[in-house]
């Protein structure tokens, strides 16, 4: 009765495992969406911007960022060694922000993919294609707006930009199977739930 009654609680086991794997996919996969959703608002606003706007908005930035680094050095720059500065950075902080915007971009998709897909090459590939053709849906949005262009150089940048984020996902991946195998290297024989002998007792009789 008792190997019976072992067998009754591995299956339910087992099924109460697929539940909590299907509830944590889906618990990843919404808000990985939901962020992924977002992120398409912010860089096609971002591209709906004309020419004098988006300018406008990188030196901006270029500038704040002068005076801070300003700041921090002590607050000795010019201001005519400032305005130049910020002109001279303003190209590759722009460029910066679209690596930066992709690399987010490639940690969702594949965050949200790897959900539903065994990691590996598949897995990979459909990453890269997402972010190159959604950096070239971009770009070529670029081409309506006055003051714009397309530029295929950007299309790869931002492809660049989403391998990168997704290999920051598989080093964490990796980081974390290693540290789960030590950890079991490490511990004792898991016990099934609901029996009060640990797997792998092998009883006399």
């Amino acid at each position: 009765m008792r190997p019976v009654l072992r067998c009754i609680r591995l299956s339910m086991t087992g099924k109460n495992r697929k539940m909590t794997g299907k509830n944590r996919k889906w618990k990843i996969t919404v808000p990985a969406a939901v962020l992924l959703l977002a992120l398409y608002m912010v860089i096609f606003g971002f591209s709906a911007q004309d020419g004098e706007q988006s300018g406008s908005l990188s030196q901006m930035i270029s500038e704040k960022c002068v005076e801070l680094f300003n700041s921090l050095s002590g607050g000795k720059w010019s201001k005519a060694f400032m305005e130049g500065l910020a002109a001279y950075f303003e190209h590759p902080i722009r460029k910066l922000a679209h690596f930066s915007e992709y690399a987010c971009m490639g940690i969702l998709v594949y965050v949200l993919w790897a959900q539903w897909m065994d990691r590996g090459r598949r897995l990979y590939l459909l990453t890269v294609e997402w972010v190159f053709l959604s950096a070239a849906a971009d770009e070529f949005h670029q081409l309506f707006v006055p003051g714009r262009y397309g530029s295929f150089a950007d299309v790869l940048l931002d492809t660049c930009g989403g391998s990168f984020g997704m290999a920051l996902c598989m080093l964490a991946a990796y980081l974390h199977r290693r540290s789960v195998r030590k950890r079991k290297a490490a511990g004792k024989p898991e016990a099934v739930p609901g029996d009060t002998e640990p797997a792998g007792t092998v009883r006399e009789g």
